[in-house]
Parts: structure tokens; sequence; C-alpha cells
């Protein structure tokens, strides 16, 4: 790569590991609308604390995109990379293109990347490099017809809905046309698999190699969250020791990247502390209907969900993963109001498929939860709640002064 690509790379904290601790990126969701349906993805847009990729607090326009940017930027300076990643796919969007022009005009010190499923890269490859955009992610899950028909349920085609066979055959010719053009530009690729057990776990190794020759520069493998209404939703979720032994495999002669937070389509703030609630315009909803002031200036929301694990609501007296029920509480104004009880389900099991869906289940359970009180948790729960935006506090005793220490806890660290 030339001198000033390198330079570009030292700043950018999802292709260069070093990066990470210290450049921060941005999000901007103002692509809503998505050309394929993956038999994993229910995106959603709400004000909730779920990190995972295709949620948002809120839908921007270019221009909102724009002042929302140079909101950040005073308040990040470490900011070096602005990116568009959804929550649909960017290149299904008008805006787009149009944002990237805005930031690239109105920004020229800063990076710009785009993520896609790349079905009409070949058509905006030049497009994008003439924007300013020098990286690229595509999410590619599959180069076998028969693995990727398990996969995608829908390719919206130049007005033609294909499915199955015809729907692979399209997404595969069009992402790998794309990642040609972009090499071929100068500009530097991700190539991000989706880990789906008992999918294509056993052929990910396969289409490492294949976009190695291709000259990808560093490859993604994610975990699958199983979300609800998906029909992935049954799947187990594959472990940390799962994905980082298939990535040992997969990384002879190409660069795997190990520190992914799989991050929200509004993500904002270094990988590993996100600040996006700083940011959200105030009365903001899911369609983006919200007034255009930009970013609100508090550090925390008016108000704080919590969830505890007590069986009678006097004290905290229940670990993560063997509660049967979790007490919830909305913190406002200094006061706890009591929110009800959430039911847990139980699967049977400390380890394997059981386990796993455990977690996963107990998770999703929480998903309207900013703080989660128990009296003990692993390390694997305590990591994935992390990584689904939640604030962990584990206690004994009374349940109202935990609320209260945890709740000092996350205002610190939002």
């Amino acid at each position: 790569m030339d001198a000033k690509l390198a330079d570009l790379l030292r700043t950018h904290p999802c292709y260069n590991e070093d990066a990470h601790k210290k450049f921060a990126r941005m999000h901007l969701p103002v692509a809503p609308k998505c050309n394929i349906q993956c038999n994993y993805c229910n995106r959603k847009y709400d004000c909730s604390n779920e990190s995972r990729p295709g949620v948002t607090s809120e839908v921007l326009t270019p221009n909102e995109a724009a002042e929302k940017v140079r909101a950040v930027k005073e308040k990040i300076p470490e900011l070096s990379v602005v990116a568009i990643a959804g929550p649909g796919d960017p290149l299904a969007n008008d805006e787009t293109l149009e944002t990237l022009e805005l930031i690239h005009d109105n920004f020229p010190d800063l990076t710009l990347c785009l993520s896609t499923n790349g079905l009409m890269l070949p058509e905006y490859a030049e497009e994008l490099y003439a924007a300013g955009v020098r990286f690229v992610t595509v999410t590619m899950n599959s180069a076998d017809m028969d693995v990727s028909s398990k996969i995608y349920e829908t390719v919206v085609w130049k007005g033609t809905k294909l499915k199955g066979r015809g729907a692979a055959e399209r997404l595969l010719k069009n992402q790998l046309e794309g990642i040609k053009k972009c090499i071929d530009l100068g500009m530097l690729v991700k190539v991000n698999i989706v880990l789906i057990p008992g999918i294509n776990d056993t052929h990910i190794p396969d289409l490492v190699n294949f976009v190695k020759r291709m000259g990808v520069y560093i490859v993604n493998i994610l975990p699958l969250i199983p979300i609800e209404g998906t029909k992935f939703s049954n799947l187990g979720a594959p472990t940390p020791e799962e994905r980082r032994k298939l990535m040992d495999v997969c990384s002879e002669g190409v660069k795997m990247m190990r520190h992914c937070r799989q991050c929200r389509a509004d993500a904002i703030g270094l990988l590993d502390k996100d600040r996006s609630n700083e940011f959200i315009r105030t009365g903001a909803c899911g369609s983006g209907c919200g007034p255009v002031n930009v970013a609100a200036d508090n550090n925390t929301k008016s108000q704080i969900r919590i969830a505890v694990a007590s069986d009678d609501g006097v004290t905290v007296n229940g670990g993560f993963g063997n509660t049967s029920s979790f007490r919830t509480y909305i913190m406002k104004d200094g006061g706890i109001i009591d929110g009800g009880v959430v039911n847990i389900e139980r699967h049977g099991g400390v380890y394997g498929d059981a386990h796993t869906k455990n977690i996963a289940d107990r998770i999703i359970s929480l998903k309207d939860a900013d703080i989660v009180i128990v009296k003990e948790i692993g390390p694997r729960p305590l990591n994935e709640l992390k990584n689904a935006g939640k604030f962990v506090h584990v206690a004994g005793g009374d349940v109202k002064d935990a609320i209260q220490v945890a709740a000092k806890g996350y205002k610190k660290d939002r």
C-alpha cells in the first residue's frame, strides 16, 4: 500500500488492533433500507442498550449526520474514523453517498469507511473511492451455494426478489466483483464472516483461504448472536473458545480481527467504551422523528433501568446463571420505581449447547436493562453482558443499597 493509506491504517481502530485503544470511530445511521434478508438479522431502531449490528436509536438525514460529526469531533478529539454501517445496507440508500461527500468536504482529516453486504458494491466502488472512502468491509458468510442458501432468505436485485440458489449466486458474484474493484482501486478490504454453528462453521477455513487469495487485508470472524424473531433464533451462539480456535486455524497468511465488539449502527467512541448515549438527540425515536437539533449534552439518560437477581425483592441473592427471576426497577429523578418481575426459564446443563442457550436467553430477557445486578457471575456471561452494553454490578445484601451503588458506578462509567 502507498504511504498515505498506510498512515490512515495507523489510526483505524478496526483494521489495526494497535489503534483501538487510542483512536475513536463513529458510525452514522443514515441507511435504514436493506436489499437482502439474512436469517440471523432482525433490524430494530430503538433506544435500548442492545449492542449488535443493525440496531440504532435514531436514523439521521445526511445534514443531521454532518452536524453530529461536528458535535462529536468537538467532544472526542481522538475521533479518527467515520463509517456508515447501516442499520440497513448503506449501498441500498441514496443518503449514503450524499453523507460521505458531506463528511469528506467538511472534515477532510477524518478517514471514511463503509460496511456492506456487497450486493451493490460493483456499481458503487468507483463512486465510493471518489467520495474519499479507503476502507470497505464486506459481510461474506459463504462461497458455497448450498451453505449460502441456508443463510439468506431473499436478495432483491434490480427490482426482482431472488430466493434460494438464485439469490446466493447473485450475491456471491457481486461480492467477488465488488471486492476486486475495491482492491484494484487501492482500498483496503475487510471481510466479515458470521460464524453460524451447524451452518457455515466447517466451510469458513475454505472461505478465508479464498478471500485471502483475492487480496483481502483482514478477516473478522464474528459469533452469531441468536436474535428473537429470526430463523436462527434457536441456534446456539458459538463460544469464545470455538471462535478463537477457528481464528487460529484460519490465521495463516491473513490478519485476523480479534478485537471486534460487533458495534451498533450508531456506535461512537473507543471500541471498548461506547459513548453513543451522550449524543442521542432529545426526543429521537427509531424512525428518526425527533427534533433535528444536534447532540444532547448529558452524559447519562434521564432514567436508568435496572435488573436485580433477587427472588424476594429484598436481598440480592441470585447468580446470573441460576436465578429464576430478575426484579426490575427504574431510577428516575433520584427515586426508585418498581418495574415488575422478569421470569427466566432455566435450560439444563452448565456446558455445551444448553449452557450457551441459557446465557443467550437470559441476555435477551434483560434487553431493556442498563444495569444488571447479581450476587455472582461467570467470566463468559460477564463478557457477553458487557458486549451487549450492560453495566454489571456484583454484590449481595440489600437490593436498594445495591441499586444506589450500581447507579453511581454506571454514571461514572458512562
